[in-house]
């Protein structure tokens, strides 16, 4: 695997991770819908940021 491959599988499992997380807390009633969709977003900007990083 290459250094950009490295990064990249690390920027997908810190999203899914964070993804994971922002779920729990809206299943546990700890977030509404609205900032459950705001902290998903945030995450997949910044999955985007690692992928554009990579080109």
């Amino acid at each position: 695997m290459t250094d950009d491959e490295t990064a990249l599988a690390e920027a997908v499992d810190r999203f899914l991770e964070d993804a994971d997380a922002a779920f729990d807390q809206y299943d546990q009633g700890y977030a509404d819908a609205d900032a459950t969709v705001s902290v998903l977003r945030s995450h997949a900007d910044d999955l985007r940021d690692a992928l554009e990083g990579d080109r």
